[in-house]
């Protein structure tokens, strides 16, 4: 029988007051009610819905957790890349960034709006008709993971808002939210005390642990971590929806998010580096870690004119804290062999708590660095650690607290993987072992090319590739495409299911494009950005495999040593035979060779002020498409100014060295 509408109301003003409670304690910390109370609501609500089981809703406060733990996670791509951003370390870098913008913008009246960088990870949130649909992590910024069970478990991230709310708040039902997920540090510290009573191991730092929380395949395991959210992006349709980014922070509150309370709207950048040093004195009197200040241009139309570069956005930097040191002693120097077959020293420390994390091991890079620093084994060292950067020795400690040490560390001979002879080019600080069958360099060499940067074969970490080496069932990248189910199955730890997880995601890795493959072949200095610049110009393996080194060059951010490299690399019979390999497995091999015209070969633009159908990027990539340059100032050699709406001083700038200024129709009448 259908249930009374009496019923169904009451249902649902009962889940309307709990989800006010939640909002009043988990986003703006002033509950009105006790915990006991609270709990009484929510079980009245439980023993309901079990009474009427057809009137359960998805955004129900019951249905935060519950059904059976999940065996993977499902992969889905953002609607726009998740970027990172650009680091300042200091007053004069952050004074730079402030110039570029001004020289781009062609203003010096920007408007900048200051928020703490949370020492969380990002997390995409999608709100369909004001209901959650989805929660995405980062991933590699195009693909991330779907960890919506898990992300319901969160009290701040609201499940459901109601259409009357988000038209007040400037917001249509569709939307997506972007924002920090991070664990406060008295439940990270609650959580480790508890461990250390059960005699488990700790955890070492609040960032690692939140990734590991949300990617847990049980969300019941989740939900027992009390993690939080603080948004700060705002998509509709995958764009930005306010013309300033203080008005999206405001609407995201209004909406009824936790938007993190301590940002600032400020009019230069005096009042920015009086907001980096008020928090610098004061971050350890926040309830969650935060690594520095993010700074952004509050206007969009201006967001929109600096644009992109491949990895950051050009309106917005981070100015990170200086990093957090210890004082230990350094108990032996080991050589770590790398992909490349780099032999890097690495110090051996007594643990040291940095900023929350325990410090065992810290990188001392090269021999020219140890030499420069005068360290011995035994000395006592000052470590530093700054956010994700891997921690360094800094300096040696000599006092009479703090004695030397008396052994001196000498770069081995002969590779300690593998016994080859150490080689150190001429001109270069590295010391390199060049046995291309190296062991140590073929797991780097297969961790780096399964990693999420590159073929993303999730699952493919460290503990299964020693095994598939030890095994012999790989000796080179294309070998992980002949694996089988029952290679796997040989392997510990591994069942059906999680052996053809492993097979599905090899699978998945044939259909990402040319660009990861060239990256993922490791060729010495092509790095991410260049490996698209060569899938782009060549347009397949073929043509990459025998370009010259003069062909090379002409390839954007290809110098000599980068041409000389390639070259190096596919001259050795066994690298052409490997390509060979991942062609015959089934890999992507070809681009889409992006051709560029000639209309405007030879012509330099300048772009000023906001073009009313093209963002600055779009008409910079059409400009380039057609062959003409694009550059950020103007001068006697440049040929024409496209000006839009509200342009700036490179407008005055063409007019007084009578360079010609054109309008956006102008512009695509060129094109």
């Amino acid at each position: 029988m259908p249930a009374p509408k009496d019923v169904e109301k009451k249902l649902e003003a009962l889940r309307e007051k709990i989800r006010q409670h939640e909002h009043l304690y988990y986003v703006l910390d002033t509950p009105e009610i006790s915990d006991l109370e609270f709990d009484k609501l929510m079980q009245t609500l439980k023993d309901l819905e079990t009474e009427q089981p057809s009137l359960i809703t998805p955004d129900s406060p019951t249905q935060r957790v519950g059904g059976k733990p999940r065996e993977g996670f499902v992969k889905f791509r953002h609607s726009t890349p998740m970027l990172s951003l650009d680091n300042t370390y200091n007053e004069e870098e952050l004074r730079g960034w402030e110039r570029r913008v001004h020289e781009l913008t062609g203003r010096q009246d920007v408007d900048y709006v200051c928020e703490l960088k949370l020492d969380g990870m990002s997390l995409a949130l999608v709100y369909e008709d004001g209901k959650l649909a989805r929660g995405i992590t980062r991933g590699d910024g195009s693909v991330g993971e779907d960890v919506t069970l898990n992300v319901r478990t969160v009290r701040s991230i609201p499940l459901s808002i109601p259409l009357d709310r988000l038209k007040k708040a400037g917001l249509p039902p569709n939307f997506e939210v972007r924002g920090e997920l991070l664990m406060p540090t008295a439940s990270f510290k609650k959580i480790n005390e508890e461990r250390e009573r059960q005699g488990l191991s700790t955890f070492a730092n609040p960032r690692n642990f939140t990734a590991g929380t949300v990617r847990q395949l049980d969300a019941n395991i989740t939900a027992e971590r009390r993690m939080d959210y603080f948004p700060y992006i705002l998509l509709v349709n995958g764009r930005t929806y306010f013309d300033r980014h203080s008005k999206t922070l405001d609407a995201l509150t209004s909406a009824g998010f936790k938007v993190n309370s301590n940002h600032k709207l400020v009019r230069s950048m005096d009042e920015v580096w009086a907001f980096i040093q008020h928090w610098e004195e004061r971050r350890d009197s926040l309830p969650y870690e935060i690594d520095g200040i993010v700074v952004k241009v509050d206007r969009t139309a201006l967001q929109d004119e600096l644009g992109f570069t491949g990895k950051a956005p050009r309106w917005a930097i981070a100015y990170k804290y200086t990093a957090r040191v210890g004082i230990t002693r350094l108990e032996d120097i080991r050589v770590q062999v790398g992909r490349t077959g780099k032999l890097t020293p690495v110090a051996m420390l007594a643990p040291v708590s940095i900023g929350g994390t325990t410090v065992r091991n810290a990188t001392l890079h090269n021999m020219d660095e140890i030499e420069r620093l005068g360290v011995k084994i035994g000395d006592w060292v000052q470590v530093e650690r700054g956010g994700d950067v891997i921690p360094k020795v800094a300096k040696v400690i000599d006092d009479k607290d703090h004695p030397r040490g008396t052994r001196e560390f000498e770069m081995p001979e002969k590779c300690p993987v593998c016994g080859t002879k150490v080689v150190r080019t001429e001109g270069e600080v590295d010391y390199r072992c060049v046995n291309a069958n190296c062991p140590a360099k073929l797991l780097g060499t297969i961790l780096h090319f399964a990693s999420r940067g590159v073929m993303n074969i999730d699952g493919m970490g460290e503990s299964l590739v020693n095994q598939l080496i030890e095994r012999g069932l790989v000796k080179n990248v294309a070998d992980i495409y002949s694996l089988t189910k029952k290679d796997l199955l040989s392997l510990q730890r591994f069942a059906d299911k999680s052996a053809q997880n492993i097979l599905d995601e090899i699978e998945n890795s044939k259909t990402l494009p040319f660009e990861r493959v060239i990256y993922g072949l490791g060729i010495r200095m092509v790095g991410e950005r260049t490996a698209q610049f060569l899938a782009e110009h060549f347009g397949s393996m073929d043509a990459l495999e025998n370009a010259s080194v003069e062909e090379l060059q002409n390839v954007n951010e290809v110098g000599p040593r980068i041409a000389e490299s390639i070259v190096e690399f596919f001259s050795i019979p066994a690298n052409r035979k490997l390509v060979e390999r991942l062609r015959e497995s089934g890999l992507t091999l070809k681009g889409k060779k992006k051709e560029r015209g000639t209309k405007l070969a030879g012509k330099t633009f300048v772009l000023t002020g906001t073009l009313a159908k093209y963002t600055r990027d779009e008409a910079k990539k059409m400009i380039e498409d057609a062959g003409g340059k694009v550059a950020g100032s103007v001068s006697k050699k440049t040929d024409y100014v496209v000006a839009g709406a509200d342009a700036g001083s490179k407008l005055d700038k063409a007019k007084e060295l009578g360079v010609a200024v054109i309008d956006e129709k102008e512009m695509e009448g060129l094109l």
